[in-house]
């Protein structure tokens, strides 16, 4: 096992909705329960699934400086990075449209597990941050700037799946092996929203510190 220590675990439902119409929005939410009887999941599915249990990475013994900036160059993103965490109701605080987040709760980039990135496809004003996400192919490069450096990733896979089978274990695998995520909503977009999301998976490639 690579992560020795699990301290905590993460309920996480990743559904990012576009569909303006029906008065819904990019959203990722991501309860903690607590240890003896976890809170009930507010579902953003039409079924109320619950949501499986994935387990959220501990801190590591060296952390790396918090990510300030996303580039992918192939699909011409460069924005700046915001942590969100979670609000009162134990949902994630969102990015806003045009701006891009990652999961403060987890990893950062560059340290072990997978750490999250998301933004929206698809906004009031048209496409969004993640608007050609699922454009990229493998061998991509994804550059998360830092405070003491730049962390370069590249991608391995891209996929599209339907939200209520989003492969958890996967986005937050057991590892020591620094990877990264981005997700946003994919599929056809419907009167209802998106029914998909895009997931690209990437595995860390170097890291440039600062001179």
């Amino acid at each position: 096992m690579g992560i020795k220590a699990r301290l905590t675990r993460i309920v996480a439902v990743i559904g990012m909705l576009a569909g303006l119409t029906a008065g819904t929005f990019g959203i990722v939410e991501l309860t903690q329960p607590q240890p003896a009887t976890p809170p009930p999941v507010t579902a953003v599915f039409a079924d109320d699934a619950p949501a499986p249990v994935v387990p959220a990475a501990p801190a590591p013994a060296v952390r790396v400086a918090v990510p300030t900036r996303l580039e992918v160059p192939a699909i011409d993103v460069d924005e700046k990075l915001t942590g969100r965490g979670l609000k009162a109701d134990g949902s994630l605080d969102t990015p806003d449209f045009g701006k891009a987040g990652w999961y403060r709760p987890g990893p950062r980039p560059g340290e072990p597990g997978g750490a999250v990135v998301v933004a929206h496809v698809h906004g009031p004003d048209g496409p969004d941050v993640f608007w050609d996400l699922a454009k990229l192919q493998p061998g991509d490069v994804i550059r998360i700037h830092r405070a003491d450096g730049v962390a370069t990733f590249v991608v391995d896979e891209v996929d599209d799946v339907p939200k209520e089978h989003l492969p958890y274990d996967k986005i937050w695998p057991d590892t020591d092996e620094p990877l990264l995520r981005l997700i946003t909503c994919g599929g056809k977009r419907t009167a209802s929203g998106y029914p998909d999301n895009t997931v690209v998976y990437a595995h860390l490639a170097s890291t440039e510190a600062l001179s």
